[in-house]
């Protein structure tokens, strides 16, 4: 699975995020800053295993499902 999820659905936010976050590593390992080393293996993460919110939809709500029972109206009473 994780060899699945590796190797396919490659796109240009992908690759970019790849780039970005192996450039950030290597400039942060040539500065000798620990905090931008974990800041830039975010992004190399994120980019080898395809997950986080960088995606298509992938801080979207669900949808409504078809069970779901439909919005009623609230009603309000003012408190004096």
């Amino acid at each position: 699975m994780l060899k699945q999820r590796i190797f396919t659905n490659w796109n240009l936010m992908r690759v970019v995020r790849l780039g970005l976050g192996l450039w950030l590593l290597v400039m942060s390992v040539q500065a000798k800053d620990v905090a931008m080393v974990f800041f830039s293996a975010f992004f190399v993460i994120t980019a080898i295993g395809g997950i986080g919110c960088c995606r298509v939809n992938g801080c979207a709500a669900p949808g409504n499902n078809k069970g779901a029972q439909p919005l009623t109206e609230i009603e309000y009473e003012e408190i004096k």
